[in-house]
């Protein structure tokens, strides 16, 4: 099992409670990383290897060509509508929150489960 960088997990944890104070957010050890929920819904997964992050097919393709974001792949095939970003794309607490509110415009919009 691959291990979950903590300074990166706890950098996103402090970022989804200062981007959705109002929502239940949760966590949970699945793929080998750590995983947060928002509603109940998948929102981003912290590993060792950078920031995994849901955003839903409408604005997928889009943010496919932004720097430093790469297709989800767990199984030889890409997973729609969710994202890997390189190191290079969260070094800075703004990039990441960046990232964060493009996959909570998604998933708040989304009903509670």
């Amino acid at each position: 099992m691959a291990a979950i960088d903590e300074g990166l997990a706890q950098r996103v944890r402090e970022s989804l409670f200062n981007l959705a104070d109002f929502a239940d957010i949760s966590e949970r050890k699945m793929f080998g990383s750590l995983i947060f929920m928002v509603n109940g819904h998948m929102t981003c997964g912290v590993g060792d290897e950078g920031l995994m992050l849901r955003v839903g097919a409408g604005k997928y393709e889009h943010a496919l060509t932004q720097p430093h974001a790469g297709e989800m792949d767990f199984t030889g095939r890409p997973m729609k509508g969710f994202l890997y970003i390189t190191w290079q794309g969260i070094e800075d607490d703004e990039d990441l929150c960046s990232w964060l509110e493009l996959s909570l415009s998604f998933i708040l919009a989304q009903p509670r489960k």
